[in-house]
C-alpha cells in the first residue's frame, strides 16, 4: 500500500499539506492550522485520457488544470486549493516537484486570484522590484548579482502579487531557492559540485539561497523587463502608456491559461490596480558578455537607489 503521511510546508503564503515531500520549501506545522492547499498521488491517466486529443498538453476549463509532461507526471490543479499529481514511469522525484512547486502553484495561485509573474523578486530598501523577461533572458542570474551586494530574494520563477487592505499591491515571499545555470554559478563562484541539478544531466542547479531570503510581504514598486540584444551597450528605458498593460500580461505566468480560464476581466482589473503603483522599465543586456553586476547598477540608478545600503 502506498504511504501517504502528509507533510506541513509554507510556500507562496500558504499553508501546504502534501503526500509529497517537498525539501526544498520550509516545514509548517498544520496540526492546529486549516491547508489552504492539499497536494495528493493519485492516478490520473484515465481521467487525462479522456479530456486530452490532438496531443494537447493542458486541458483547461474555470477552476481546473490539467497538464501532461512526457516521462515525468500528470497534474490536476482544481478550486485554488488541491493538486492532484501521478508520476508516470521512469519519472525522478525532484523532476515531479519542479512541476509542483512551479506550474502546479502558478496555477493554484491564478485560480485563488493572486497574481503570478513569471520571474525573480528582490528586496531594495523595503519595496519589491520584479525583474521579469522570457526564459533564458537572466533574470535569475541578474537577481543573483543583486544578492552578490547584500540584497535579499522573496522568489525566483513564480512571483505571487496580491493586494493589501489599503489596495497597495505587494509581493509574497515564495521558498529559499534559487535556479541557475552553470555559466552563471561560474562567474559567481559557486561550485555546481556542491549543488543538486534540477534534472540529472542538466547544468542547472538549484542554489538555496539561506537568510539572504525575504520573509516579509513587501510592497511592488517596480517591474524589469529584460531582454537580450546583440549591442554591445546594456540599454535600460521607461514602459509607458498602454504598453506597461501588454508588458504586465505579457510576463503573467502561464499566460495562455487566463483566456482559457475565464480570468480576462480578473487580469485587466488586476492590472489597472497595479500599474499606478510600479515603475516599469525594459533593460536589455548583451549577449556577448556578462553584464550581471553592470545590470545592477542601471536597475539601482534607474529606481533612485544608487547609494543603497542594504
Amino acid at each position: 500500500m502506498r504511504k501517504t503521511l502528509k507533510k506541513g510546508y509554507h510556500v507562496f503564503g500558504l499553508h501546504v499539506s502534501s503526500e509529497m515531500s517537498l525539501p526544498e520549501v520550509p516545514q509548517a506545522n498544520l496540526s492546529n492550522t486549516y491547508a489552504d492547499v492539499t497536494i495528493r498521488q493519485i492516478n490520473l491517466e484515465d481521467q487525462w485520457e479522456k479530456v486530452s486529443g490532438n496531443g494537447k498538453s493542458f486541458y483547461i476549463e474555470e477552476n481546473l488544470c490539467m497538464f501532461k509532461v512526457t516521462e515525468v507526471c500528470v497534474c490536476l490543479i482544481r478550486n485554488g486549493n488541491e493538486i492532484l499529481f501521478t508520476p508516470l514511469p521512469g519519472s525522478v522525484r525532484s523532476h515531479v516537484r519542479l512541476y509542483i512547486l512551479g506550474s502546479c502553484m502558478g496555477i493554484i495561485l491564478m485560480q485563488r486570484k493572486i497574481l503570478p509573474l513569471h520571474g525573480s523578486a528582490i528586496s531594495i530598501d523595503g519595496n519589491a522590484y520584479a525583474i521579469v523577461g522570457d526564459s533564458g533572458a537572466g533574470k535569475s542570474t541578474l537577481a543573483s548579482a543583486f544578492l552578490k551586494r547584500g540584497y535579499k530574494l522573496l522568489s525566483d520563477d513564480v512571483i505571487p502579487v496580491s493586494f493589501s487592505d489599503e489596495r497597495v499591491p505587494m509581493v509574497t515571499p515564495a521558498y529559499p531557492q534559487q535556479k541557475l545555470w552553470q555559466e552563471s554559478m561560474d562567474h559567481f563562484g559557486f561550485e555546481s559540485g556542491e549543488y543538486e541539478p534540477i534534472i540529472d544531466r542538466e547544468t542547472k542547479f538549484k542554489v538555496p539561497v539561506g537568510d539572504q531570503f525575504e520573509e516579509r510581504q513587501l510592497p511592488l514598486a517596480g517591474i524589469i523587463e529584460l531582454t537580450k540584444t546583440d549591442d554591445e551597450q546594456v540599454h535600460i528605458e521607461p514602459i509607458q502608456d498602454l504598453y506597461r498593460f501588454s508588458t504586465l500580461f505579457k510576463h503573467t505566468y502561464r499566460n495562455f491559461i487566463i483566456r482559457r480560464a475565464g480570468l480576462m476581466d480578473w487580469h485587466f482589473n488586476t492590472s489597472t490596480k497595479i500599474l499606478p503603483h510600479v515603475d516599469m522599465f525594459h533593460m536589455r543586456r548583451p549577449v556577448s558578455q556578462f553584464t550581471a553586476n553592470e545590470l545592477v547598477d542601471k536597475v539601482l540608478q534607474a529606481i533612485g537607489k544608487e547609494e543603497s545600503v542594504v
